[in-house]
């Protein structure tokens, strides 16, 4: 039976950079957070990301958490 350990967690804002100008496609900027705890819950980790994107210049689009996993035999 193989397991999962997680052991690396990124949070990831994206933020609206307006439209293209030339297709009206939208663009947007990321800003990444690395060495979040992979302990932290979604709860904690949406309160934070709130907090961050009050003090962007762009408004929020999307919150997202990137883990990392190591596969292992148990």
């Amino acid at each position: 039976m193989a397991v999962a350990e997680t052991y690396q967690s990124t949070l990831r804002l994206v933020l609206d950079d307006g439209a293209d100008v030339l297709t009206g496609k939208p663009i947007y900027k990321t800003k990444s957070f690395n060495n979040v705890k992979t302990s932290a819950t979604a709860d904690q980790l949406f309160a934070i990301a709130e907090a961050v994107a009050g003090l962007q210049e762009r408004p929020l689009y999307n919150i997202e958490r990137r883990d990392s996993s190591e596969i292992r035999q148990a």
